[in-house]
């Protein structure tokens, strides 16, 4: 299986357009070592032919011209991508979906019922698609059965239920119901491998911690450093937890999940502009790195 990483930033990307926080003001001066970073989104493919995309950031136009497989140039219109899914309905989850409205056919769009609750209503881009080619929805069950993708040769998926924060436009926001969030396994079956993905995670259940231990490869919510880190930048009173994010340095946040587990190796994506993993020369990436954990960059590529 082949893993493209399309962008590894948190909504607003980094730097953020209007944010002049310490790591957003340092990058544009070129006073930290570090890189920028479009929004959270990857892809998958299990023949380097067809690519599963994960989450439509609104940085997707630019995502795709960085990697030539997106377009293949085998007809007048074309691509790569042979299906799509949502995680969950976050804006910068699904608004790459409209710059995607060209495409020669409706899209076939894999999510759970929530979210195209969401995606039909409080914000209605299926509607808005709609008078363009439209889509397939293929709904994702919560109930943890894998199903396959036509085209999406040798890959078997399983959504993972996770506990989050729904978007500001659901009904279910602060009231979450099974499906708002989901985190996905991806299984090549000609290596017997498998990825984790979860760019967005508020607490790592057990059946989480199952997933975590038996991957290959874990692509996990990097969001931010410390629970408060908004406020400390004094940019919001909400605190990461209120949004959905499990912060790494608390005792019971990421960089504890991770450490004692063996067998994966470990990336932390969907990184906010906030984060000082950011900077590469900070204390917070070197502690990082003394326990195997790896950031995770645009353009970044990964096999198994």
């Amino acid at each position: 299986m082949q893993i493209h990483l399309l962008g590894t930033g948190a909504g607003g990307g980094f730097p953020q357009w209007n944010c002049n926080c310490h790591n957003c003001r340092r990058i544009r001066k070129g006073e930290m070592k570090g890189s920028a970073r479009t929004q959270s989104s990857i892809t998958v493919s299990g023949n380097g032919e067809d690519w599963v995309l994960f989450n439509a950031s609104p940085d997707i136009r630019a995502q795709m011209a960085s990697f030539p497989p997106m377009q293949p140039g085998r007809a007048v219109r074309d691509t790569g991508i042979c299906a799509i899914i949502l995680c969950d309905a976050q804006i910068d989850h699904t608004t790459g979906l409209i710059m995607l409205r060209e495409h020669i056919a409706p899209w076939d769009v894999y999510c759970t019922t929530a979210v195209h609750e969401d995606l039909i209503t409080g914000y209605p881009l299926f509607k808005v698609l709609s008078f363009f080619r439209g889509v397939n929805w293929h709904e994702i069950k919560t109930d943890q059965s894998s199903f396959t993708i036509d085209r999406a040769d040798n890959l078997v998926f399983t959504a993972v239920p996770l506990k989050s924060e729904a978007p500001p436009f659901s009904p279910h926001r602060h009231n979450t119901v099974p499906g708002d969030n989901v985190g996905f396994r991806v299984e090549d079956t000609s290596t017997g491998k498998n990825l984790f993905y979860a760019p967005g995670l508020g607490q790592v259940e057990n059946h989480v911690l199952h997933y975590m231990e038996e991957a290959d490869v874990i692509l996990v919510d990097g969001t931010v450093w410390t629970n408060n880190e908004l406020s400390r930048e004094g940019i919001s009173d909400k605190l990461a937890s209120e949004m959905g994010h499990l912060d790494q340095s608390s005792k019971g946040g990421i960089m504890e999940t991770l450490i004692p587990l063996k067998r994966p190796r470990k990336i932390l994506i969907h990184i906010n502009n906030t984060n000082p993993i950011l900077d590469e020369e900070s204390p917070e990436r070197m502690e990082l790195e003394r326990n195997g954990i790896e950031v995770a960059y645009d353009g970044m590529d990964i096999t198994i």
